[in-house]
């Protein structure tokens, strides 16, 4: 709690930053952020839903006034900014391929694999997933275990406003090649996204697979396959395809997340 008021009357105040109690309880947090010790958002005990810890993200944007400017260099490589790169992958029992990249302050779980790729502070990477080649974890996305995020996927960062929630993706979901998923978008346990599923807040997820279609807005349910689909939508110069997505299927127990896509299309004739 003490951290906690530090943070908070700091972020009414920009001005203490310069006090040294100020920095070190930010950087403290960083810290814990790097680490795991804390998260940005985590998921409530009774499995109902996320909390987003906003006091933390005010030190995230804290920290960033806070540092100077500086050159980093690592062999023939160099780069000018003001936060350190995250090391000691050895240490974590994290697979780090050239040119893969995650800034001081995002938390890297155990068994986790990061081809070339980018995860930006605040982001929590749990364990066994795949960040795949030029995939980004923004700023404060939450990634669970054993997820699989594909070549090309861009996962959206979150720092203001504060009381924005970030991306969540939760355990065992697989999110296919050229995926965005911005704006606080949380795609359930074990979900599936075909290759250029793009998910705003406000994009429409509509359920196909009953009589009737049933519509989502910012969640995807759990083991749902999804794949881009468009909607007609009325303008004043005629009526157009909007693009949205449309839940074709449910993740079957015998197979893998992979299988259950190729799966899911079959059946309903469809090819992505």
């Amino acid at each position: 709690m003490e951290l906690r008021e530090i943070i908070e009357s700091a972020w009414e105040d920009r001005s203490l930053i310069t006090k040294k109690e100020v920095s070190v309880a930010i950087k403290t947090l960083i810290d814990d952020l790097d680490i795991g010790k804390r998260r940005i958002a985590e998921p409530l005990e009774d499995g109902s839903g996320w909390k987003v810890n906003e006091w933390m993200k005010k030190a995230v944007i804290l920290y960033f006034p806070m540092m100077k400017m500086q050159l980093i260099e690592v062999g023939p490589f160099q780069f000018h900014d003001k936060m350190k790169l995250k090391s000691g992958y050895d240490q974590l029992g994290v697979r780090v391929v050239p040119h893969a990249i995650a800034r001081y302050g995002a938390f890297i779980n155990r068994d986790t694999v990061l081809m070339p790729s980018y995860v930006n502070i605040g982001a929590y990477v749990d364990s066994g997933t795949m960040v795949d080649t030029w995939a980004t974890v923004g700023s404060c996305a939450q990634i669970g275990k054993g997820v699989h995020l594909s070549g090309g996927v861009g996962i959206g960062g979150v720092l203001e406003p504060v009381q924005a929630a970030p991306v969540i993706i939760e355990d065992n979901a697989f999110i296919g090649s050229r995926c965005i998923v911005v704006e606080g978008v949380r795609v359930g346990k074990e979900a599936v996204l075909g290759a250029n599923v793009v998910l705003t807040s406000s994009s429409k997820i509509i359920d196909v697979t009953g009589d009737e279609p049933v519509e989502y807005r910012g969640y995807v349910p759990e083991r749902s396959v999804v794949i881009p689909g468009t909607m007609p939508k009325k303008f004043a110069a005629g009526e157009y395809g909007v693009p949205c997505a449309l839940i074709i299927g449910k993740r079957k127990e015998s197979t893998d997340k992979k299988t259950s896509l190729n799966s899911a299309l079959r059946e309903n004739n469809v090819a992505v």
